[in-house]
């Protein structure tokens, strides 16, 4: 279980640990391991190729009943049990290409027939064989367990008698990147081009971004580079591709490979938009760049590109979230050095960071910082500004903010309606759960408070079941303001008439 993971090689570890296997010995392993299907066919194909040890027919069942014990799993894995089932009978390692061909064709005619009524229903010609989705699919199963050799082997034995199409290459290339082969994947990649099929960018940014994710940053380079010379327009470099290669040279500091990246996409037209700057950012801020950061935005705008607030608040979110105060605090001064007017998300991500961080006087501080620069606060304002006074127990502040909301007839969100409703509940005051009910009964009607206190009681009823309470039906009253009013009275009251309560 330690090296099952698609990058290590569970089958070198196994190897080197040169136990002799025994019928009993592997079917104790597949039974521990059957609810991971994909680590004990792994195993299990690992200990059919072992010399002196033959799979025998008890073995075969404990496999495919693993393979076929949900109904996810027999989908993923049927024409595998199928396979595995005909190896059972005929005593055999291998199964012969025919014998493939007539299971698949079997497979398709039950399982996979919605293609061929359309194209018979519309007249349509299909030039592929429907062969091939039955053995897309059984190359899938094989990649998702990272038997890609085995996909592979398979795929050369069967390429002349069925022709692969595009999502054929693109199953195995993705196996390739996903046991971090780049070498292998790019040979099919390769191959893929020269049989006519162009990749998608998608293609080519999924494998940049798992070769960086492994510390291939050559490899994704070298395939960012054969993106820009040999793809075709549909398959060239994107903002995003752009966006993975900068934070991966960042990370592992390549930072003049970086910036002459930075330039390059400039250069080219292909700017970023919102959430690819957020990517760049977040990127070298989690890989401690902050200052190339800032020479990031700093580039940006020397190219007739400077950053606006949206591209500022994607900065400070980041670190706003890595709680870094000092930094987002720079960054906040100099979002007013440039001439750049904060907007209402920019307080609201420091207030939520400042009580976060168990400082509410900075949480204040901002506060008053909006009143100042003339910013209109809005609902989720008042809405964070009262969920860390609650948090920190300055509970008359709280209660002062919110009387605030209901004397504005403010509309809140119906979540944060029943957040605030509990936390007064806790604190026993009825009045404030009655007025605060009676404000939101103008915006939410008795049947939606219903199904939400419902949606509740369904989450909860798996851990609270001490207390059961039928309430029949309430015409005029929210329930979940009578719960969490019944909630704060005295513990010693243990009648209530639910449908004649004074309120």
């Amino acid at each position: 279980m330690e090296n099952c993971n698609a990058d290590r090689s569970m089958e070198t570890a196994l190897e080197m640990i040169g136990i002799g296997l025994t019928t009993e010995l592997v079917d104790n392993v597949l039974q521990r391991l059957r609810y991971e299907e994909k680590v004990a066919f792994r195993f299990f194909t690992w200990a059919g190729k072992q010399e002196g040890y033959m799979h025998l027919p008890q073995t075969y069942n404990e496999m495919i009943d693993i393979l076929s014990s949900t109904k996810y799993k027999v989908k993923q894995f049927r024409i595998v049990c199928d396979l595995l089932d005909y190896m059972k009978r005929k005593d055999r390692n291998s199964v012969p290409v025919e014998v493939l061909l007539n299971i698949l064709r079997k497979y398709t005619e039950k399982h996979l027939t919605h293609l061929q009524k359309f194209t018979k229903k519309k007249k349509i010609r299909v030039k592929t064989q429907p062969e091939i989705n039955a053995f897309n699919l059984l190359l899938d199963s094989l990649c998702k367990c990272s038997l890609v050799e085995e996909a592979e082997a398979m795929f050369m034995k069967i390429k002349n008698k069925v022709t692969p199409d595009a999502i054929t290459y693109n199953i195995l290339f993705f196996g390739w990147c996903r046991v971090r082969n780049p070498t292998r994947g790019m040979r099919v990649l390769e191959e893929m081009i020269q049989k006519g099929h162009r990749p998608e960018n998608f293609t080519y940014n999924t494998a940049i971004d798992a070769f960086c994710r492994a510390g291939l940053v050559s490899e994704a380079a070298a395939l960012f580079d054969f993106m820009r010379t040999k793809g075709s327009s549909m398959s060239s470099p994107t903002a995003k591709t752009y966006a993975i290669m900068i934070v991966a040279f960042a990370k592992y500091d390549r930072m003049e490979e970086c910036f002459r990246l930075i330039a390059d996409m400039i250069n080219c037209g292909c700017l970023p938009d919102v959430s690819t700057y957020k990517e760049v950012i977040e990127g070298m801020c989690l890989a401690r760049k902050t200052e190339e950061a800032y020479k990031f935005l700093e580039e940006m705008g020397n190219k007739g590109y400077p950053a606006d607030i949206v591209t500022y608040n994607c900065f400070l979110k980041v670190l706003c979230d890595l709680k870094k105060t000092e930094e987002a605090l720079i960054l906040y001064g100099r979002v007013i050095e440039v001439g750049c007017v904060p907007s209402v998300q920019t307080y609201n991500m420091l207030i939520t960071m400042f009580f976060e961080m168990g400082q509410p006087d900075g949480a204040f501080e901002t506060w008053d910082e909006m009143e100042k620069r003339g910013c209109k606060r809005d609902t989720d304002t008042y809405c964070v500004m009262i969920e860390g006074l609650f948090a920190c127990d300055k509970m008359e502040d709280a209660c002062f903010l919110l009387e605030h909301v209901v004397n504005k007839g403010m509309k809140l969100p119906y979540r944060k309606f029943d957040s605030f409703l509990m936390r007064l509940s806790e604190m026993g005051d009825l009045q404030g759960i009655h007025r605060l009910s009676e404000h939101m009964r103008s915006f939410y009607n008795p049947a939606m408070a219903r199904r939400f206190a419902r949606s509740q009681k369904r989450q909860t009823s798996g851990i609270i079941k001490s207390v059961e309470v039928e309430v029949g039906e309430l015409s005029n009253s929210l329930c979940l303001e009578q719960d969490l009013a019944i909630a704060a009275l005295k513990p010693d009251t243990q009648v209530i008439d639910f449908y004649n309560f004074n309120w």
